[in-house]
């Protein structure tokens, strides 16, 4: 239970590092913030591999930059999708 509890807290926390780094603003508040740090730590662990310090299973380096690619790709995403409506 604690586990899963420490996880989603890192997800959250993450998402928000990597939203801040961005500047651009990920939608669904804390929500979206913690979907984009489950997406960061998987997308910067395939990556950039599995290195620097690791709590609750996130290999907080990669997942940061992992979240931070993902925020910016769904930011073009929204641009893109925004234009063409």
């Amino acid at each position: 239970m604690w586990g899963l509890l420490l996880s989603i807290l890192m997800a959250i926390l993450i998402g928000i590092i990597g939203d801040a780094l961005v500047g651009a603003q990920m939608p669904g508040g804390v929500f979206g913030s913690m979907i984009a740090g489950f997406a960061g730590a998987w997308l910067g662990a395939l990556m950039l591999g599995s290195w620097g310090p690791i709590i609750a299973g996130f290999p907080i380096v990669p997942s940061i930059i992992g979240a931070a690619l993902f925020v910016f790709l769904m930011g073009l995403l929204g641009q893109a999708l925004r234009k063409s409506a």
